[in-house]
């Protein structure tokens, strides 16, 4: 690595497929220099929820480059050529990479890049007023120079306030790999949430309920089993038209939207719904009487204790319908409750020089940039109250850092689509004729 004193263009703070995608679109132009920083020791992508069968929700064209430059070397199609796949890939017939298979593409891209610090975690980043440049310490008492800089530290999993603090060994789903063997040890299991995560892992543990003998319980707050929007009209929610769109929006508008717009990304699989029903119908067959299992929808978890003595779990749970409070106890717990954009504490020196809204977010701007110039901080997800259902949405990334690369630059490099939309989401100027 050059010196740790010499200014980079950028740099990149955090790995995950956002910021990894942008360092494989940066990697062939020379005349940006970039470096990325990540805490773990290599790329990492929810290797908590590697189960079998587990498949994105988008094509392979979601990949970290194609939709940006369909002839980058770091393309998915260019990754199963070099794995001996791409014959096999075409014969499966299914557009959608498994989620491991995913993992280990981004790891294939990874391990081609140059310009990556691992293991290395950002403890400050502060700002020479006089030099122009952020400054980024590091716990390996190295400071790195920057005109800019690229947020990509993902969102870390959200406990709800009712299980903040509790004891016992309750999960987040994101570790649900690492502790299944453990929970299906126990007489009885919840699942609190509502998403694709919380149905994949209903489903693992459903399959092998009559194994272990455990009670599985499923709890959402949902009025039903959302299935994820994916025709063809309301995917074009996310397109640069509807980012526009939405963005010129008044916040309190937007904020509105973004609770009402969640199942547009945050939904289950529809076969994957339809599976759960079938997997329900045969093991009611098969058994000699009820299927151990409740689910529970408009339900909320508002308490939760844990009773050390018993390893038991008592949460205190409500429909919200019937407005009817009631108490459900387990041995085991999984939150499948998502995951929530926090601003990192390594920020705080330069805290001053960030746009924040109403509510105390990040303030992006339609270049994606929250710092108080319009230029120097760039923030990958983390902007579902800014813009949209394409925030976190693996199809509109390589689009996303097409445009950051060109704030970068100064200049369009790679083609930025502007609108490519049947429908209009505005309402037109004048009378239509």
């Amino acid at each position: 690595m050059p010196s740790t004193r010499e200014p980079r263009d950028f740099i990149g703070i955090g790995l995950g497929p956002f910021n990894l995608g942008l360092a494989c679109l940066t990697a062939p132009i020379g005349e940006l220099d970039g470096l990325f920083i990540e805490s773990k020791p290599h790329f990492e992508w929810h290797a908590g929820m590697f189960l079998d069968g587990a498949h994105l929700q988008t094509p392979f064209m979601s990949d970290l480059v194609t939709l940006a430059d369909p002839t980058s070397p770091f393309s998915f199609l260019n990754y199963l050529k070099d794995k001996d796949r791409l014959y096999s890939f075409y014969i499966r017939e299914n557009f959608y990479p498994l989620r491991a298979e995913y993992d280990d593409y981004c790891r294939w891209a990874a391990d081609r890049l140059d310009n990556v610090l691992y293991s290395t975690s950002v403890t400050e980043v502060t700002y020479d007023e006089r030099a122009g440049l952020y400054e980024v310490h590091t716990d390996r008492g190295e400071t790195h120079l920057a005109r800019r800089l690229v947020l990509g530290t993902g969102t870390p999993p959200f406990v709800p306030p009712a299980c903040e603090g509790l004891g016992g060994d309750f999960t987040h789903n994101s570790a649900y790999m690492d502790r299944k063997a453990q929970l299906q040890q126990k007489k009885s299991i919840t699942l609190v949430g509502s998403g694709q995560s919380a149905a994949e892992i209903y489903y693992d543990l459903l399959s092998e309920i009559d194994v272990h003998g455990y009670r599985l319980n499923w709890v959402t707050r949902s009025p039903r089993f959302f299935p994820l929007e994916y025709t063809k009209l309301t995917l074009e929610m996310t397109s640069p038209e509807y980012v526009d769109y939405f963005h010129a929006l008044p916040e309190e508008t937007r904020y509105r939207l973004e609770s009402q717009q969640k199942n547009l990304f945050k939904g289950i699989d529809g076969e994957l719904i339809n599976a759960i029903f079938d997997l329900l119908y045969q093991k009611r067959i098969s058994s000699p009487g009820p299927v151990p299992t409740t689910l529970l929808t408009n339900t909320s978890l508002n308490s939760a204790a844990y009773d050390t003595t018993t390893g038991t779990y008592t949460l205190g749970l409500r429909q919200e319908e019937q407005e009817r409070d009631f108490s459900l106890a387990t041995e085991g717990l999984v939150l499948a409750t998502g995951y929530r954009y926090t601003l990192p504490e390594f920020l705080a020196p330069v805290r001053d020089r960030l746009r924040f809204d109403g509510h105390g977010r990040p303030d992006a701007a339609r270049n994606y940039s929250i710092d108080v110039t319009g230029r120097g901080v760039f923030l990958q997800n983390g902007t579902v109250h800014n813009h949209s259902v394409t925030s976190p949405d693996l199809g509109m990334a390589a689009y996303r850092n097409a445009y950051i690369i060109g704030e970068l630059l100064g200049r369009e490099h790679y083609k930025v689509e502007k609108s490519i939309a049947f429908q209009q989401f505005a309402a037109p100027e004048g009378t239509l004729v």
